[in-house]
């Protein structure tokens, strides 16, 4: 069962203007079950997207890449879970773009103007003929009010559709902002999460749409951690439809900007924590906090080896305070002059350890307290600086070993 996680409420999945969404089952892997999902664009949205850093990254990753580059404008993108067309060589790389070039046919546009996106078992051959015979009822199925099922359809060993709205008010005009993901295991973004889309209808400029995409992936996807593997196939796409009647956001920086990537952070954090809340086997949500360090870079580094510990993890799916196995992680966390005499652990509000050593006043049943709790915060201070940065993770049970060996079954 996800950690405090419910399926996403209609009602806050806002129709975003320009934005149209199909859904049909193709068969791609399994019968009876929704795998290919269609989004279109209207001409004259602005499209940006950051990408795993994988180096054996998917053949759809490396043909969005050359479309986006090649700056015909995005029009559509085609998304089949199943399979990953990811260590597939160049047979992979001509099966993604038939499968651009059959949508970009039905819809009258060139080949470059099509994403494409594939989710799923990696290694073997992408059925593209399966998904050319699915766009027609994909495209019949396609509307602005599609955003659940659209959830649904790009979702793997996600026990639970991701996604979720917000709408707000940029210069007198009403902008609406809707976002999905699915995503439970190999999961350790770096530039991304396994699948996420966000799309908005308000006026960005082209030129700053790279910008808000790598900052909004920086700021909640490249924040948590499964298991700390980073996925050949993952990507972060963000659509603005430019449909909204407030003047264009020129800047970032201005208020409007500033506004603008508020409101898509908070959508984007939510869609990343909710990857981790429904983590494969996961019965616990933990942020993990680092405090005075010199620069955020080194919290972070300090984070994600707490977050990413084996010993860590089965530790709190036992609700075992074995503490000492997060001092542990924070000391080859990679921080060559660490001074452990400088550190202070707690577990929300339970002061564990000070100055590098356990707490004359802590007693282990207060650890044991907060660790059954179904959310947690360890929280470190590093007495280095005043920077500091955050992680989300979750914990390993038994569940994570069995999905994942049965995952090809």
């Amino acid at each position: 069962m996800p950690v405090n996680l419910s399926a996403p409420n209609p009602a806050e999945l806002f129709a975003v203007a320009g934005v149209r969404i199909g859904v049909a089952e193709a068969g791609i892997r399994k019968a009876n079950r929704k795998d290919l999902t269609v989004v279109l664009l209207d001409e004259g949205a602005s499209v940006a997207g950051v990408f795993t850093q994988n180096r054996f990254c998917a053949a759809p990753v490396q043909v969005c890449r050359e479309h986006l580059a090649a700056g015909r404008g995005i029009r559509a993108m085609v998304i089949n879970t199943g399979n990953a067309n990811a260590g597939t060589g160049q047979e992979g790389l001509m099966r993604a773009r038939s499968t651009c070039a059959a949508l970009a046919k039905q819809l009258k546009i060139a080949p470059e103007q099509v994403l494409p996106f594939s989710t799923g078992v990696i290694m073997e051959p992408l059925p593209y003929e399966r998904i050319e015979a699915g766009l027609p009822a994909a495209l019949a199925d396609a509307r602005e009010d599609n955003w659940l099922r659209a959830a649904e359809g790009i979702m793997t060993t996600d026990t639970v559709a991701k996604a979720c709205g917000v709408q707000i008010v940029i210069a007198g005009a009403r902008v609406s902002i809707t976002g999905i993901s699915k995503g439970a295991g190999m999961i350790r973004p770096n530039m991304a999460t396994m699948l996420g889309y966000m799309a908005t209808d308000a006026r960005v400029s082209p030129a700053v749409m790279q910008q808000l995409a790598r900052e909004l992936a920086e700021g909640s996807f490249n924040r948590v951690t499964v298991d700390g593997d980073t996925s050949t196939n993952d990507s972060f796409v963000v659509i603005a439809s430019n449909k909204a009647a407030h003047p264009v956001i020129e800047s970032l920086d201005s208020p409007e900007g500033r506004q603008l990537k508020a409101a898509m952070l908070d959508v984007a954090r939510k869609l990343a924590q909710a990857i981790v809340r429904d983590g494969e086997g996961a019965t616990k949500f933990m942020t993990i906090r680092v405090q005075g360090g010199k620069t955020a870079e080194e919290c972070r580094l300090v984070a994600y080896a707490i977050a990413h510990s084996p010993l860590v993890k089965t530790a709190f799916f036992a609700s075992d305070p074995n503490l000492g196995r997060i001092l542990a992680a924070v000391g080859y966390a990679g921080i060559g002059d660490l001074d452990p005499s400088h550190i202070d652990l707690f577990l929300d509000d339970v002061h564990v350890a000070v100055q590098g050593g356990r707490n004359p006043s802590y007693r282990e049943e207060d650890g044991q307290r907060v660790m059954k709790q179904s959310e947690i915060t360890v929280r470190v201070v590093l007495g280095r600086g005043q920077a500091e940065d955050t992680v989300w993770t979750c914990d390993f049970s038994h569940d994570y070993v069995t999905i994942n060996a049965d995952y090809r079954s």
